[in-house]
């Protein structure tokens, strides 16, 4: 299992089969075993290399509880010190939500590092309108039992190896991470800026769809794809109903 440190964090990576690279980062509470579990690297890997990460605090990375080690800068340098591992000067960027936010971070970081970005299920600078931080830190310092039952309240029954993927987290860290700031003033200022191929994609029942369509409309080269009646959570798990779109999109730039 490769590791590369950052600033004295490591960061666990794979990859994943050959052609153009897409480095792939999740969302907040997943980790890289989420682009497993719904499709997305089985089909993903047919015409591409998948570089897919854990996201500091998440999965196999280390997982520091001060919130200043999730500075937006940090983890947009997580992404690079993989890249500089696997001798990678230039990719295909690939997040969603938490990972989404991410990719904003390389807007004003990075941007020369990447061929196009796909963002799902974030805006360029917009808080969380779905669960406000406060109440998800109230719900993680119950502990991650007190988070699925919430979840399980809230959406029903999850499937199993969901649940397990959920309950290995360290809510100490996420909560750090909830608490760190977003870190992306002033992106929304650079979207216009924007000349690399850009897709975006949300629900049509998310939170922050509104604000994500807003971003793609002030990015000249973005499309902007609408997932209908489905939220945020259930955007993250629809790999049959975004795989196409990000499929075309690669293509098309090819």
């Amino acid at each position: 299992m490769p590791y590369v440190d950052n600033d004295g964090v490591k960061i666990h990576y794979h990859v994943e089969g050959n052609g153009p690279d897409i480095v792939m980062q999740h969302g907040l509470t997943n980790s890289m075993q989420n682009w497993y579990a719904y499709g997305f690297v089985e089909e993903l890997k047919k015409s591409n290399r998948l570089v897919l990460i854990d996201a500091r605090g998440h999965g196999k990375s280390d997982k520091p509880h001060d919130p200043e080690d999730y500075d937006l800068k940090l983890r947009v340098n997580d992404v690079l010190s993989v890249m500089d591992d696997l001798n990678i000067d230039k990719a295909h960027y690939m997040g969603y939500s938490m990972g989404g936010r991410i990719g904003f971070g390389i807007v004003l970081y990075a941007l020369d590092r990447f061929n196009s970005l796909i963002i799902g299920g974030m805006s360029a600078d917009t808080p969380n309108t779905d669960i406000p931080p406060e109440d998800r830190i109230n719900l993680l310092r119950q502990g991650m039992n007190a988070y699925v039952e919430d979840a399980e309240k809230n959406e029903g029954p999850m499937e199993n190896a969901r649940k397990e993927r959920l309950l290995a987290n360290d809510p100490e860290a996420l909560i750090a991470a909830t608490i760190a700031p977003r870190g992306t003033d002033g992106v929304e200022d650079k979207l216009s800026d924007i000349r690399l191929p850009c897709l975006l994609y949300c629900g049509d029942a998310d939170g922050y769809f509104e604000a994500a369509k807003k971003s793609a409309e002030l990015i000249p080269t973005a499309m902007f794809i609408e997932i209908p009646g489905l939220n945020h959570g259930q955007v993250a798990r629809a790999g049959s109903e975004v795989i196409p779109h990000v499929t075309r999109f690669l293509n098309g730039i090819k």
